[in-house]
């Protein structure tokens, strides 16, 4: 028996893995009068926009991307049939919120995870949902579902350095083997799968902003290795079964996603910076703080990695996905000093080995492919994650990640 944050899994054998089917109160966010007709399921999740139609740096308020008609390219079924989705590590800060968007289109959703990183809280709102099931599995070990599964996110591989990092072998064991084996479970289900790459496969780069064509700047024996080289590898891995096996696929390369339901010990800059402004602690910067950051907010990304999904195949080419307004890191220090007036001071603290100098996206591939953009400047995600934060340390878990509307 497993239990966490007050939650009681009960296990059971499931086609050769750990089945665990949640049961608690189900979200009220759920939207079950806006589900979409299954049998045009590609319709009702290709995000389309004008481009040009929002001002990234002066939005003010928003809405999700609206739904419209589009091509019904990965049909499987007839109408009434409900899609399954599998969200390999959907415990995790952006595996979760998938999860719980396909739950509001009114699919079946898999969570697969080992929960070495992900956070069973995460789940809590899904767990009376009974469209919603946990497995509870290492992706470094074969995967066997007999279910009908539709389509496959692997967001498997912890994405924070000080995590990836302390067991760097794991690090490149989950990236490979996973990779292997979630690509064999979609050739099985004839699914559609989504491979979440980074921006950390551009290492420290030369260019600025980064397109998809740019082959990176990278070191094969740094500490930062582990996890850029391994997803360095696992696009091969899926360019590959592409290429042989004819696997339909997406490689989303995701830049600095931030919002609410990180974890509070995730490590990386924005939730650094919040928890120790809070704490009224030092806000370390790494060196002088030039090295620039781009910030995508949760939603936005998730509204990208869906998009992705259920857009055109553009030759199965990687797409990045990210916000191109570009911070230096003493400017988000600043900004979270005026957003929490803690009192902190700045600390400057040794670069780390291989700390990339800039991260700045090319966009204009999603832009045209997908419609996609996203819309939260940094000052509204920030407002957003701070009040998570603030909650977190208060002990008022929030495992239901904000919606701006």
């Amino acid at each position: 028996m497993l239990a966490e944050v007050g939650i009681t899994i009960t296990t059971r054998p499931f086609g050769g893995t750990i089945y665990v089917p949640m049961s608690a109160v189900r979200s009220g966010r759920c939207l079950k009068d806006r589900e979409p007709d299954p049998s045009n399921f590609e319709q009702g999740m290709t995000c389309r926009v004008p481009l040009g139609a929002f001002n990234m740096n002066s939005v003010t308020s928003f809405t999700r991307l609206k739904s419209v008609s589009g091509p019904n390219r990965h049909s499987t079924g007839g109408r009434g049939k409900r899609k399954s989705i599998l969200v390999a590590g959907g415990a995790g800060f952006l595996g979760s919120r998938l999860c719980g968007r396909y739950l509001e289109y009114g699919c079946r959703v898999i969570c697969l995870d080992n929960l070495s990183t992900g956070r069973i809280g995460n789940l809590s709102q899904f767990m009376e949902d009974p469209n919603f099931s946990f497995v509870l599995h290492d992706v470094v070990d074969p995967i066997k579902i007999d279910s009908q599964i539709d389509y496959i996110f692997n967001m498997a591989c912890p994405a924070s350095p000080p995590k990836y990092q302390s067991d760097p072998i794991q690090t490149m064991k989950t990236n490979l083997y996973g990779a292997f084996n979630l690509l064999d479970l979609a050739g099985r289900a004839k699914a559609r799968i989504l491979q979440a790459s980074t921006s950390e496969i551009y290492g420290d780069p030369e260019v600025s902003p980064q397109p998809e064509g740019y082959q990176g700047n990278v070191n094969t024996v740094g500490p930062r290795s582990c996890y850029d080289e391994g997803k360095r590898a696992a696009e091969t891995i899926f360019h590959e079964h592409r290429e042989c096996l004819g696997i339909d696929l997406r490689i989303a390369r995701i830049f600095n996603a931030y919002g609410p339901g990180m974890d509070p010990e995730d490590g990386r800059v924005v939730s650094n910076f919040i928890n120790q402004a809070l704490a009224g602690k030092p806000i370390t910067i790494y060196g002088d703080g030039s090295q620039t950051r781009s910030f995508c907010y949760l939603e936005d990304m998730v509204d990208g990695l869906i998009a992705l999904m259920h857009g055109p195949a553009t030759s199965f080419e990687p797409m990045n996905i990210g916000n191109p307004n570009e911070f230096t890191v003493a400017e988000l220090a600043a900004l979270v000093l005026e957003k929490i007036p803690s009192g902190s001071e700045i600390v400057h603290v040794d670069l780390p080995t291989d700390d990339p100098k800039q991260r700045r996206p090319d966009i204009c591939r999603a832009q045209k492919h997908l419609g996609w953009f996203p819309r939260v400047n940094l000052d509204q995600g920030l407002d957003q994650t701070i009040d998570y934060f603030r909650a977190e340390a208060e002990g008022r878990h929030q495992s239901v990640p904000l919606m701006v509307r």
